[in-house]
């Protein structure tokens, strides 16, 4: 291989930043790492988002502590990817939610995923040896569920497919505010790897139909106040159908990977080169797209080996 993948050498540390988006709720951001959410009810707490490891999942249950002492009773998981699940163990909730699709993702390719992403970006797998094993839900659902923390009510929706096919998102109507995981990001790329880039526009505009007051996103600065809900749905739309159109328009003519790759760089570099994650998302988004444009409709599953084949074609 020419060269490592981008994110193999990204080891620097980012900062913390614990955000109140409504009444009892709040953001865990850490410029572009994964983020969680945390929604405080009466009696317990729910958290939205484990990260990779148990130990990444302690530094958010330390800030929750900060704000309350109340029990975490639930984590929901809005997909399936490693470094948003692995840390589940550390919460020691009763009840762990996915959608069931998500689920069935993971019994499909978690393991793989595991390495995968693992492989790639090291960093985001701090005590990586506390993992054990994939994590697996209590409680599934296929289109929504209420959960209730006392009288405050959780809805969960499965607004449709996006950054993987079994996306939900979690809102909380008493102080109209949504989780959205990865189908909205914040001057972060997307990861679109497992994406499904038709699809992804419009279960984006059904978050927007909410008309919410606030989004904790995937990834990027906590989203408070329409202006900002807005830009934000605007910015990962734009990502979204900037990524795919010039790779289809290769793939179509029957172009190389490689191709496509030139194609998109020369689009989205101009307007998302700076970022977070963007170089680490780059090539596994023109895979996909590639694929997307001749009819793959569900995401080839990625390996370690996998993914350095296509690290390799795109170097030459």
């Amino acid at each position: 291989m020419a060269k490592a993948f981008a994110s193999q050498g990204d080891m620097t540390e980012k900062k913390i930043s614990f955000t109140e988006v409504g009444p009892g709720l709040y953001a865990f951001t850490a410029e572009g790492d994964p983020n969680s959410g945390v929604i405080i009810g009466d009696e317990s707490v729910m958290i939205v988002e484990a990260q990779a490891t148990p130990r990444l999942a302690n530094k958010v249950i330390e800030k929750v502590r900060e704000v309350t002492d109340k029990p975490i009773s639930h984590v929901v998981l809005t997909h399936y990817h490693a470094v948003r699940v692995l840390g589940a163990s550390a919460f020691g909730a009763g009840q762990v939610i996915m959608g069931e699709k998500a689920r069935a993702m993971v019994a499909e390719r978690g393991r793989e995923d595991w390495a995968s992403e693992f492989q790639r970006f090291p960093r985001l797998f701090e005590g990586h040896e506390s993992i054990p094993g994939l994590t697996w839900p209590t409680t599934t659902f296929t289109d929504r569920m209420s959960v209730y923390l006392g009288n405050r009510r959780i809805d969960l929706m499965h607004l449709g497919r996006g950054h993987t096919a079994g996306d939900i998102v979690i809102y909380v109507p008493d102080a109209n505010v949504m989780f959205t995981g990865d189908l909205v990001e914040y001057h972060s790329a997307c990861y679109c790897g497992d994406g499904h880039f038709h699809d992804w526009p419009a279960t984006l505009e059904r978050i927007r139909a909410f008309d919410v007051d606030a989004i904790a996103p995937g990834r990027g600065d906590a989203l408070v106040g329409r202006e900002m809900v807005n830009a934000a749905l605007d910015l990962t739309s734009d990502f979204v159908r900037s990524t795919y159109r010039p790779a289809a328009r290769v793939a179509l003519r029957g172009g190389s990977l490689k191709e496509a790759w030139d194609a998109v760089r020369a689009e989205c570099d101009p307007k998302f080169a700076n970022y977070a994650i963007y170089e680490h998302c780059l090539p596994f988004n023109v895979a996909r797209a590639y694929d997307e444009a001749l009819d793959i409709d569900t995401p080839r599953i990625w390996t370690a080996e996998r993914d350095l084949e296509m690290w390799e074609a795109l170097q030459g």
